[in-house]
């Protein structure tokens, strides 16, 4: 039966793997509220297409700090693939760079950083830091991804301390305490997003990572002020199902969707996608 939605990466996913890695792929802290409202938030948003517009062709690049991607879909991070494929983040690295977008290697990859960048050297990659108590590891671990090629560093401040992550306790499994998947952040992305927008009044590039599900949620999160968005939880369910083969399809099936949405919703390019477009849901 063919895939056709990133829900049925995920219903493979957890077929495949064993219940203490799905649990680690789906884990959150505590009750998961922030995750579960993220997902619905982007559900109480409807679209305001504009009809009679020529979309015989829809450009879905665009870029981020100066470098173009083939759309506004990119991974995020999150730790030791090894646990979900054998070849972890080089098979993560290898379906980014022949995507066309870019891979924010987390500071706890189970490969090394610079078997990742052999695995795709052409790829755009940048790095997130968990910042140490130790100011000169910081120092040489910065130096090293600067000097493997790494272009931005993406630094995790929402996490003094760390969740309870109730399914890991149970299942006994502490892959340094430090670790989580995104799951830190009330309120829900969309909201906050909207929030960053106006704050930075155009300023900085801002992106959004956490909830998005289809190519109309990309659609909504860039006519929010997102200048792109980040993909966590799916890509693992890509990388579990069929390693670098299962990350592309899931990521051909987000910008195949993104098109349609473009599309459907009238807009020729990324940069017409605006807030006029969408309205929040009474219900």
């Amino acid at each position: 039966m063919p895939l056709v939605c990133l829900k049925d990466f995920k219903a493979h996913a957890r077929d495949r793997l064993s219940k203490s890695s799905w649990d680690f792929i789906e884990g959150v802290a505590d009750e998961g509220i922030t995750r579960d409202e993220n997902i619905a938030a982007f559900k109480k948003i409807r679209l305001r297409p504009r009809y009679l517009r020529d979309v015989s062709e829809v450009d879905t690049r665009t870029t981020i700090q100066g470098e173009e991607i083939s759309a506004p879909i990119c991974i995020s991070p999150t730790a030791f693939h090894g646990m979900f494929w054998p070849d972890g983040e080089v098979s993560t690295a290898r379906a980014a760079q022949a995507a066309g977008i870019c891979y924010i290697t987390s500071t706890f990859a189970s490969c090394t950083l610079e078997d990742i960048v052999a695995s795709a050297p052409k790829g755009l990659r940048w790095f997130q830091l968990y910042v140490q108590s130790d100011w000169q590891l910081n120092k040489q671990l910065i130096q090293r991804v600067e000097s493997l090629g790494f272009k931005a560093l993406v630094i995790t401040v929402d996490a003094p301390i760390v969740g309870k992550r109730r399914e890991d306790i149970r299942n006994q499994l502490d892959l340094m305490k430090s670790l989580q998947l995104k799951n830190l952040r009330p309120p829900t992305e969309i909201d906050a997003l909207t929030e960053v927008v106006t704050a930075v009044k155009g300023k900085i590039e801002v992106y959004l990572d956490g909830g998005v599900r289809t190519g109309t949620d990309v659609l909504k999160a860039l006519a929010l002020g997102a200048k792109c968005i980040f993909l966590g939880r799916p890509i693992l369910w890509g990388l579990a199902y069929k390693g670098e083969d299962g990350i592309e399809e899931v990521l051909k099936i987000l910008k195949n969707e993104f098109h349609t949405s473009m599309s459907l919703i009238g807009c020729r390019s990324v940069a017409e996608i605006n807030r006029d477009l969408i309205q929040f849901s009474r219900l």
